[in-house]
């Protein structure tokens, strides 16, 4: 009796393409505009900077020694597959910085600041997108949350909030501040990346009229919908009096927000509507609406 088992490869098509991109973008971001301009991010990158700035190392080699532990953890908390592709992307960013000849564009601080946390956020969404990541931080926020009660962005701001503050006594405040901009500028893109353009958000609605807004909702804005049984009507100057009400939860991108609510608005000025971020939605219809 023989047993047939599969096994996902490593590396998809898909996966390599991601993390070629985002790998480059990365590099561009520091040989470009931080390395030269002596600036900071946060993060194990950040850690990596601050240490060539005041160790004048190597960053090829730093990158590699510090990141390594965290690959290590990342290869028993995360998986096998994470671990590999992130050790390949840190061996890639490497590869660049010693080979691909980046010219500086800028020494203006804020665009230094600006554009050199946007190309490295697109760089970190990109292979995170790939299935990988070439900053550890994530990972040891991740082993930190395991054990303590604050959430992975809490971890992760106090870790970089360090990293800022060793900055500031080690160079100078104004070193320190940039840092922070730049930071802020790539978690931002970061989150843009790979939540993308068309991030899905959910929509629920309380209204009198659901009815008729269930079928603008399907039949004129091609939405998927579902359907829960509840009761409205529970005020201080009515408590006593109560309705049977279907509640109505559907999913959206972010840019058809707007729309639905103008929609359900013209049915029902009074109806009650709120939102919430809907993170990697699978199954159902929502991605094929969408693409329709």
């Amino acid at each position: 009796m023989s047993t047939n088992k599969t096994h996902s490869p490593i590396f998809s098509l898909s996966d390599i393409i991601y993390l070629l991109l985002g790998v480059t973008s990365a590099s561009f971001a520091l040989k470009s505009f931080l390395v030269p301009n002596h600036f900071l991010d946060g993060g194990v990158m950040g850690i990596s900077l601050l240490t060539h700035e005041v160790k004048h190392w190597d960053l090829s080699i730093i990158l590699v020694v510090i990141n390594a532990p965290f690959i290590a953890l990342a290869y028993f908390i995360v998986g096998k597959h994470f671990a590999i592709r992130s050790m390949s992307a840190i061996l890639l960013i490497v590869l660049i910085l010693i080979f691909v000849p980046f010219h500086e564009l800028t020494h203006d601080k804020l665009l230094v600041a600006m554009f050199g946390g946007f190309f490295m956020g697109i760089g970190i969404g990109l292979c995170m997108r790939g299935g990988g990541t070439f900053d550890g931080m994530e990972v040891l926020a991740l082993m930190t949350f395991k054990k303590s009660s604050f959430s992975i962005t809490e971890i992760i701001l106090a870790m970089n909030i360090v990293i800022f503050i060793i900055a500031a006594v080690f160079l100078k405040i104004e070193t320190a501040l940039y840092a922070i901009m730049t930071y802020l500028v790539a978690s931002q893109v970061t989150k843009y990346v790979i939540e993308g353009i068309e991030a899905y958000t959910g929509v629920t609605i309380i209204s009198g009229k659901s009815e008729e807004i269930k079928r603008e909702l399907v039949m004129n804005l091609n939405r998927g919908i579902t359907i829960y049984k509840g009761e409205r009507g529970f005020m201080k100057e009515s408590f006593d009096v109560s309705s049977d009400v279907d509640i109505i939860f559907t999913i959206v991108t972010r840019l058809e927000v707007r729309k639905l609510q103008n929609i359900v608005r013209s049915i029902d000025p009074k109806s009650f509507i709120f939102t919430s971020t809907v993170r990697e939605p699978q199954g159902g219809i929502v991605k094929e609406i969408v693409k329709h």
